[in-house]
């Protein structure tokens, strides 16, 4: 059986049709480019992760720009997804995998992983403070996240942990709690938050973590060509 590499996985948020990016996922930082455009300049990379804030806000949704994308790359996509019938529309638009966060620890989780299957989800770990926060960050659970992943070894396809502490600040992640992260389970581990430096992302694929590159990507920080030459 082989292994899979790991990979670099840049980000589009949206918001109001716009894409953003926002720290600690409340202050709008930053609005990029068209998400038509955003992807032409992702397309070196082999898969793209779209989150869509408004589903996740509760205000909203973006799925005439998510079918879009969805059409022209590999795309997860996540936001909102807290009903089999999310996930399977997100399915239909075109996700090749949904990202289920706070709904992964609800009794509507059962009903998504029978509608669209365990091999088309990824599981939201985000942590904040040693914890798993849900509700938009909002509510936080008695669990760490590397407590947590077993519960759904049968359940999904991977996990997207999202260090939240450092989330939007470039300012450097937790690769220490990474590397347990990845020692507690066998699943594709997708890290997010704080990824800042070529180092944290080397650091990253070494540990055969995928690594999910927002405010670096948009803010110039690190080079989308330096990112691509890392997955060679």
């Amino acid at each position: 059986m082989s292994i899979r590499r790991s990979i670099v996985v840049p980000c589009i948020d949206i918001q109001d049709g716009q894409v953003v990016q926002l720290v600690q996922g409340r202050e709008r930082a930053l609005v990029g480019p068209d998400p038509l455009e955003m992807l032409e300049l992702f397309a070196g990379f082999p898969e793209i992760q779209i989150i869509d804030l408004d589903a996740a806000m509760g205000v909203g949704e973006n799925f005439e720009i998510i079918e879009m994308l969805a059409s022209k790359a590999t795309c997860r996509v996540g936001g909102g997804v807290r009903s089999a019938q999310r996930a399977r529309q997100l399915i239909d638009l075109g996700a090749h995998r949904v990202i289920v966060g706070t709904a992964a620890f609800t009794d509507a989780f059962d009903g998504i992983v029978q509608e669209v299957s365990s091999r088309n989800i990824l599981v939201a770990l985000d942590s904040k403070a040693g914890k798993v926060v849900v509700d938009g960050w909002n509510t936080m659970l008695h669990t760490t996240a590397i407590e947590a992943v077993s519960g759904f070894t049968e359940m999904c396809s991977g996990f997207l942990c999202t260090y939240v502490d450092k989330e939007g600040m470039m300012q450097g992640t937790d690769l220490e709690w990474f590397a347990q992260l990845r020692s507690a389970t066998s699943l594709s581990i997708t890290a997010a938050g704080g990824i800042t430096t070529l180092d944290d992302v080397r650091s990253l694929l070494a540990m055969n973590i995928d690594a999910a590159i927002g405010m670096a990507v948009y803010t110039g920080s690190l080079s989308l060509d330096d990112l691509v030459m890392l997955m060679q």
